[in-house]
């Protein structure tokens, strides 16, 4: 286990081949690989913003495993003093830990 990263941690996972950024909370981490439930990078912002909205849910979060070769960086979403993180954020925007809605949507533990 990575210090300091465990299950339920928020995290930006940083993948190569192809390259991309997924963002969501961490279901497993081992010597395989990683398993989080969340949204690419990209698509955060506006899932952010739908589930502040309360309305129609378009975009859904789920479950993916990222295998260990393909893993760049895996990096805790913690706030700084300018920037808050995307857990912070959400929290601010919609007054509910962001976790309750990644596993509300049909994840693993929903």
């Amino acid at each position: 286990m990575v210090s300091g990263i465990e299950e339920g941690s928020l995290v930006i996972v940083h993948c190569s081949n192809p390259r991309e950024k997924m963002w969501g909370a961490v279901v497993r981490l081992d010597g395989a690989g990683v398993v989080v439930r969340g949204l690419d990078l990209e698509s955060v912002e506006d899932w952010l913003r739908q589930e502040k909205a309360g309305g129609d849910t378009l975009i859904h979060p789920t479950t993916f495993f990222v295998p260990m070769q393909r893993i760049l960086r895996l990096d805790l979403d913690e706030s700084t003093v300018s920037v808050p993180s995307y857990g912070d954020r959400f929290l601010a925007a919609c007054g509910r830990d962001v976790r309750d809605a990644l596993f509300s949507s049909g994840g693993p533990d929903a």
